[in-house]
């Protein structure tokens, strides 16, 4: 599937793919970049995409590692 980018650095994510996500306003999205590969990988966080991370992370200390990450963001 192919989409266009507006002057702004917009994109526009095809209807057929919204509703297949579960993607509708003001849903967020995670964005990761590959540099090696030169790819760009979006993931909506629905509450599916949440329900699916229960559990995956446990025992891993990573309630200190994000409270540290979003001190650092609201520094800049």
């Amino acid at each position: 599937m192919e989409s266009y980018a507006t002057a702004k650095g917009q994109i526009v994510i095809p209807a057929s793919l919204r509703r297949r996500f579960g993607i509708k306003e003001g849903t967020r999205i995670e964005i990761e970049a590959d540099e090696r590969t030169q790819s760009i990988v979006l993931r909506p966080i629905t509450r599916n995409y949440i329900h699916s991370l229960r559990g995956k992370h446990k025992g891993k200390g990573l309630m200190k590692a994000l409270m540290a990450e979003k001190k650092v963001e609201r520094e800049l």
